[in-house]
């Protein structure tokens, strides 16, 4: 495999004490031109882990543990487990603080969120209509800057609002979909599967532009 293909790290998800990642994201990764590696959740290797790097990608999970923001986390939440959420915190500030390509992913996006002060709604059927929609592997229609299309969605929580992001994609029903960092050259997050979605710039096209970004900072600095 070409060796200048930039190294994409993806933060795997912890069930049961074992490390758990769906292979569509590293099928992904690797379609749009980049090196995936998967990795294991040491908060204290972290900065190790990460500045060996050029792109990152907070891939989905179960929900966010609420009180690391001071909020008590909803009944019906499946917590995540807490090693993970330190480890993908700490990745996420080790990536900005070294101007990393980030792509979070459903749980990537609500924690990008959080640590940007969004408000999180963290059980959509209490105030949401059309949650239904959003659940359960169904498809439905986003649009915004990063274009409009059918997209796969698995997720009983949302962001309220944005913080300090910016707003890139809402779904038809208002839902916010999508947030960037304007201030960086490549953070962005999406509530939907992109590693499960079709073919096209919604889909495949996220990680292109991810790999893209992270292409140009592995010849900077090669």
């Amino acid at each position: 495999m070409d060796s200048n293909r930039p190294l994409i790290g993806l933060t795997p998800d912890i069930q049961e004490g074992r490390i758990r990642l769906s292979p569509e994201y590293a099928a992904a990764v690797i379609a749009a031109g980049g090196l995936p590696v998967v990795l294991p959740p040491l908060v204290k290797s972290v900065e190790a882990l990460v500045s060996r790097c050029q792109g990152i990608i907070l891939t989905g999970g179960d929900d966010p543990i609420m009180e690391d923001w001071g909020r008590p986390t909803h009944p019906s939440a499946l917590r995540v487990d807490p090693i993970r959420q330190a480890f993908d915190r700490a990745v996420r500030g080790h990536a900005m603080s070294q101007n990393l390509p980030v792509l979070g992913i459903c749980f990537g996006m609500q924690l990008m969120g959080l640590e940007c002060g969004s408000e999180l709604d963290q059980h959509l059927p209490d105030s949401c209509p059309t949650a239904s929609l959003h659940s359960d592997g169904k498809s439905h229609g986003v649009s915004g800057l990063l274009g409009s299309g059918e997209v796969h969605s698995r997720h009983h929580q949302a962001l309220r609002t944005s913080g300090t992001l910016e707003i890139v994609a809402q779904s038809d029903d208002g839902m916010i979909e999508a947030v960037r960092d304007k201030s960086r050259d490549f953070v962005l997050g999406v509530q939907w599967h992109p590693e499960r979605c079709e073919p096209g710039p919604l889909g495949s096209g996220l990680f292109e532009q991810l790999v893209g970004a992270a292409r140009e900072l592995h010849h900077a600095t090669s």
